[in-house]
């Protein structure tokens, strides 16, 4: 008989559906409406799709460089939970201030501070993962959470949704209904989080050192040498580095890329609302097949998909297109994410978990601005949004490469 989860479980759980609120507002509405914004500053749809790629781009390597050091820090006793909430804070209350930055370069600007913000508490929270659960329920608990993130997301999505599209109804004038709408994201992600900041106890840590920054440098390198050694968990870095880049772009590029080849709005967001509740029951079917399969044949499974996912990107041209688009990378996107997460949490030692998943954003969402910059440089400089977008094949392919080479040496 499955056992139940656990009440420090569901709070973990919770987070995931907290914070995944505001990725879903940042992949689906809020690059429309800073299309809007730029259209008032003069920008064309291409320098619209480049300008948001880039700071994406920017956040992300603000987060590469910060998060080694902070995930460090975070392994020593007592850090993790007030660093934690420090980010927290940092991201909810900058996608809150989103709504009343009338130009686009400022609204770019606090763009980048929130997502920094956003993405720093997810290494706090990942690192968190061998704490509140047993090694043998990583997987399922890791799926759980990028499913229900999904699902729970849609609450208050839907709600920004009703506001902006109905703006004109309730009487309401465009920048005002985002400014509510983010609103309701930042109030939702803050209290999904206060569960965790209950419950939450840091099991395994290391006792605090005398000159701490210092110290967590010192660790960071000792890390990195240990690293080097193990050439299983090096080669997974880098094919991790190349195929959950070229995920986060997905996600992060979605809509602006649909935006730029002239789309409908409505039909983009509902279509990527579409995405969240297919990633749902998929997220929880990976969870159930990693009992029965190896979990490493059924990452495979996933870096395939999304590298036939980016390839069709390159011949999209209709609404049904994109529909086709979002459906499949909600059948995949939950299963990646969330079987890489835990494959890598076997792999490391549970008292260094801060400082391995923070090393590892440098791969993942932290080095995802090769990614966005990469679709945004390429689709200024041949004017073809479908080309910045088909580059992301070639992300997959390599990832995949790497990723076979590190399990096979893993089974030697």
């Amino acid at each position: 008989m499955e056992k139940k989860l656990t009440k420090l479980e569901r709070s973990w759980i919770l987070y995931d559906i907290g914070n995944s609120a505001f990725i879903l507002m940042v992949s689906t509405i809020l690059p429309i409406y800073f299309n809007s914004l730029g259209e008032q500053g003069g920008l064309s749809s291409t320098e619209y799709l480049a300008y948001w790629g880039y700071a994406a781009s920017i956040s992300t390597l603000a987060v590469a460089v910060l998060g080694p050091v902070l995930g460090t820090m975070a392994d020593r006793r007592g850090l993790k939970k007030p660093l934690f909430l420090a980010m927290v804070l940092i991201g909810a209350v900058g996608c809150g201030l989103l709504g009343f930055m009338g130009s686009w370069m400022i609204f770019l600007a606090v763009y980048i501070v929130a997502k920094i913000g956003y993405s720093s508490s997810l290494i706090f929270y990942d690192a968190m993962l061998p704490d509140v659960t047993e090694p043998e329920r990583l997987d399922r608990i890791s799926s759980l959470g990028y499913a229900w993130g999904y699902i729970g997301s849609c609450l208050p999505f839907a709600a920004g949704l009703v506001l902006v599209l109905g703006a004109s109804g309730f009487g309401l004038s465009m920048e005002t209904a985002m400014a509510m709408a983010l609103g309701i994201v930042a109030v939702w992600w803050l209290a999904m989080s206060l569960p965790l900041l209950g419950r939450y106890r840091q099991k395994y840590f290391v006792e605090p050192e005398p000159h701490a920054v210092r110290t967590s440098f010192k660790r960071l390198f000792s890390t990195f040498r240990e690293m080097g050694r193990d050439k299983k968990l090096l080669l997974f870095f880098i094919a991790y580095f190349f195929y959950i880049d070229g995920v986060y772009t997905v996600i992060e590029m979605a809509t602006a890329y649909g935006t730029a080849l002239g789309l409908s709005s409505t039909g983009l967001l509902l279509a990527l609302l579409a995405t969240q509740i297919v990633a749902f029951p998929f997220s929880i079917l990976f969870g159930k097949l990693s009992e029965k399969y190896r979990t490493h044949s059924l990452i495979t499974v996933c870096i395939l998909a999304y590298t036939a996912i980016a390839v069709f990107a390159l011949f999209m041209t209709t609404q049904i297109h994109f529909w086709i688009l979002a459906v499949a990378v909600g059948m995949f996107q939950g299963g990646i994410q969330a079987l890489s997460r835990s494959h890598f949490t076997k792999l490391i030692p549970p008292e260094k978990s801060g400082n391995y998943f923070g090393i590892l954003d440098i791969c993942g969402k932290g080095a995802s601005f090769l990614g966005t910059l990469s679709v945004g440089a390429v689709s200024q400089i041949t004017g073809n949004a479908s080309l910045g977008v088909g580059i992301l094949a070639v992300f997959f392919v390599i990832g995949l490469i790497f990723f076979r080479r590190s399990v096979s040496i893993a089974e030697k």
